[in-house]
């Protein structure tokens, strides 16, 4: 199951396995380095069916850290369609970009300096929905006013037109991990009692003017999708209901897919990980919307995967760190022999 072509309509995938985003924080302002040119190069020989830029700020003061990738201004956006350009010729693998907005997880350093640290140096103003802190120690945010989520909906819809000159097959909104959108959803970091607070539909409207904005801008023929949060796992947080009912509304508006993760609003939660830890939440989605679905966390056993294919659970994984272990792990993976997979480039085949 894992390795027939995912269909979806616009664009055949050669297999359900697709590279997640992940963050790197090696760009200089904003921009690819040398480092995304070998690390992505890798993936677009690795044998998965689709590769997912990290997650691309849409502006400046939308990053996670000073190092994160941006797709706001003309310089930054001619260095991504060279970089697509680049990566089209080693092979015909789908890319796609994850646009983001940290919101009140930004002007933080980069993890291997200092984890889950903010940005005591050259630190910038965060804002969110709620002057609320991401977590003890990290700066107090500013509270968003109309004129900043205006500035906002103009950032992403600048970020979506940039990707769609850059060439990108795949745009995704991230409504998840904690950041800007997430905060807006979350009843843990939405305290508003304004149109964009409170209950359930206010607290949806700004991620879903975002939504409505991607797919007024990306093109029809290229595909839409959103990376969703099945649970906070936190008391009062959102529930796999409310991702449900999100999930409903991205449908209306013409989404093509949604990815399921859950967690990050803070850093601790009640989250239990273990094989597959979100399927029940994929399940729901995709029984109640239809979507096609991805889902997310220790996804990489395929023998497992097909099972819950088969009953429809989802249609598609998304993993991340064994691809960092191993770019190839696909080349040597057992149940992928048996099922006599070709994922190996002809200039490699003698070596196998």
């Amino acid at each position: 199951m894992i390795l027939q072509k995912l269909d979806y309509k616009k664009k055949k995938l050669l297999n359900r396995i697709a590279i997640s985003p992940m963050c790197q924080y090696s760009s200089k302002n904003g921009i690819p380095t040398s480092w995304h040119y070998r690390h992505l190069s890798n993936f677009m020989i690795s044998g998965a069916g689709l590769v997912m830029l990290e997650s691309t700020s849409v502006s400046k003061d939308g990053k996670i850290s000073e190092e994160d990738l941006s797709i706001e201004t003309k310089r930054q956006t001619t260095e991504f369609t060279k970089l697509i350009k680049h990566l089209k010729q080693i092979s015909n693998t789908p890319v796609g970009i994850q646009l983001s907005h940290a919101g009140r997880k930004g002007s933080s350093e980069v993890p291997w300096k200092k984890k889950n640290q903010a940005l005591r140096k050259n630190s910038w103003q965060t804002f969110a929905p709620s002057s609320i802190p991401k977590d003890k120690g990290w700066p107090k945010p500013k509270e968003m006013s109309d004129r900043d989520i205006s500035t906002v909906l103009k950032n992403f819809s600048k970020g979506i037109k940039n990707s769609k000159k850059a060439d990108f097959d795949f745009l995704e909104i991230h409504m998840a991990h904690g950041y800007l959108l997430h905060q807006f959803l979350s009843p843990i970091s939405n305290k508003r009692n304004d149109k964009y607070g409170g209950s359930l539909s206010k607290r949806f409207k700004f991620p879903l003017e975002v939504a409505r904005l991607a797919r007024k801008l990306w093109p029809k023929n290229k595909i839409l999708g959103a990376r969703v949060t099945g649970s906070d796992h936190l008391k009062g947080g959102i529930s796999l209901k409310e991702c449900v009912a999100l999930c409903k509304e991205l449908k209306k508006i013409g989404f093509d897919y949604v990815c399921v993760s859950s967690g990050g609003i803070l850093t601790k939660t009640n989250m239990k990980i273990k094989k597959f830890y979100r399927s029940q939440y994929a399940r729901e989605i995709k029984r109640q919307t239809k979507l096609v679905v991805g889902i997310t966390g220790l996804t990489d056993d395929f023998k497992l995967c097909d099972k819950y294919i088969k009953k429809k659970y989802f249609d598609q994984v998304f993993i991340g760190r064994p691809f960092l272990r191993n770019p190839f792990f696909l080349y040597s993976d057992k149940y992928l022999k048996q099922k006599k997979i070709k994922v190996v480039p002809k200039q490699y085949l003698r070596g196998f």
